[in-house]
């Protein structure tokens, strides 16, 4: 059933809200807030503020009713739904997602239209919807979980693997909400035939962090894996191809690396840990530790490497090769790399950077920028890249990397 063309507002213009601000407009009418007018100025040029190869193609090339604006009231008034994208960074000191962004828009949603259906894409905890409706009183809120790859998210929106919609099972008019807005999502993707569950906003919620957690033990397996073979003198390519040939494991998220990280596989298994409080539990909080364990084992390696190559501790310099998680991405927050990076320079290891996306700045976390690639390479006693490129073929017998399938 094809819909009616409807006002929307997307609220946050990042990975998550600019990609489903991009699929909706295919068909509606979609305004795309944030309150950079940076990002909104390269949006009113056809621009992407962030790196999606699928998110540029369309900004440039498709047809999109897209409207960037800083004008929250005129986004708001008589939207039929307001989609929420706002950032729910991990608070260290509660244990649980600041969640105050998704509180403010509310508020700021309601004092211009109080009849918008408002979806919540950001990460919250778990039993998030239920307090908000309860404590702004507001009953029309649906949680739609995102699962997107990062530099992928518009990719992964035209081709979703499901749609999950949350709502009040016992409200039948946020039943059809939520069932409207899954048929949103499915007119804009490329995919037919899409697997759609409508159920209630607490295990949809659940659904987003337990999921991510899976992701988050596989990274931690394979790695852990590669840390048993390194130290025990194994070829962890060969160990992981005989593992992965078994159907019911197979060969995704088998890749090593220097630990998880990114937008959100870090705090979403600190967030489910921390959902889990009184509840018995062994195997999320050994998720969660064994990434700094994996970091810290990192660090240890790179310096036993290092110092095959130089005679003092005093002589080292290491060289970081990008901070980015992944190839082909404009994010390093979060970045494993970047708990290597605290572990190195604690051992006194002197730490020089090569990262494009510094520009300007002549030093990240204490340590040089170089910005000259050729100098970078050449001041580096050994180079360490949690992802390899072609860029380092010709130093490569100074790099140190566990990525060994070369893909992400």
């Amino acid at each position: 059933m094809k819909n009616k063309e409807l006002k929307i507002a997307v609220a946050g213009t990042g990975y998550v809200g600019l990609s489903i601000a991009t699929l909706l407009a295919q068909k509606h009418e979609v305004y795309a807030v944030d309150i950079d007018a940076k990002k909104i100025n390269l949006l009113e040029q056809k621009k992407s503020p962030i790196q999606d190869k699928e998110i540029i193609e369309y900004l440039s090339s498709k047809s999109l009713n897209l409207i960037p604006t800083l004008n929250a009231k005129l986004a708001y008034s008589n939207a039929d739904f307001v989609v929420i994208a706002t950032p729910t960074n991990y608070d260290s000191h509660t244990h649980f997602f600041d969640t105050s962004s998704i509180e403010a828009v509310i508020r700021q949603v309601r004092s211009y239209n109080d009849e918008a259906i408002i979806v919540v894409k950001s990460t919250i905890p778990v039993g998030y919807t239920k307090k908000v409706r309860e404590e702004l009183k507001y009953r029309n809120i649906l949680f739609n979980p995102e699962f997107l790859r990062e530099s992928k998210a518009l990719y992964d929106n035209l081709h979703p693997s499901r749609i999950i919609v949350g709502t009040d099972l016992a409200d039948d008019f946020l039943k059809q909400k939520a069932a409207e807005f899954a048929n949103l999502l499915q007119e804009g993707a490329l995919d037919e035939d899409i697997a759609t569950l409508i159920m209630g906003y607490t295990e949809a919620e659940a659904v987003k962090l337990f999921s991510n957690t899976y992701l988050a033990l596989r990274v931690s397996y394979f790695n852990e894996l590669d840390t048993y073979a390194e130290l025990k003198g194994l070829n962890t390519n060969q160990i992981i191809a005989g593992v992965g040939l078994d159907p019911r494991i197979g060969t995704h998220y088998n890749n090593p690396s220097f630990g998880y990280g990114g937008y959100c596989l870090p705090k979403d298994t600190k967030q489910l840990l921390a959902n889990y409080k009184d509840v018995p539990q062994n195997l999320i909080e050994a998720i969660v530790k064994s990434n700094s364990t994996r970091k810290t084992f990192i660090a240890e390696q790179i310096i036993k490497y290092d110092k095959k190559k130089t005679a003092t501790k005093e002589d080292m310099v290491i060289g970081i090769y990008r901070l980015t998680m992944k190839s082909n991405s404009d994010n390093f927050r979060q970045s494993s790399i970047q708990g290597v990076i605290k572990r190195l320079k604690a051992k006194g290891a002197h730490i020089i950077i090569y990262e494009p996306m510094l520009v300007g700045k002549n030093e990240f976390l204490g340590n040089q920028v170089v910005t000259d690639f050729k100098v970078f390479k050449q001041r580096s006693q050994v180079i360490v890249a949690n992802r390899m490129s072609e860029h380092l073929a010709d130093v490569k017998d100074k790099v140190y990397t566990r990525d060994l399938f070369q893909r992400d």
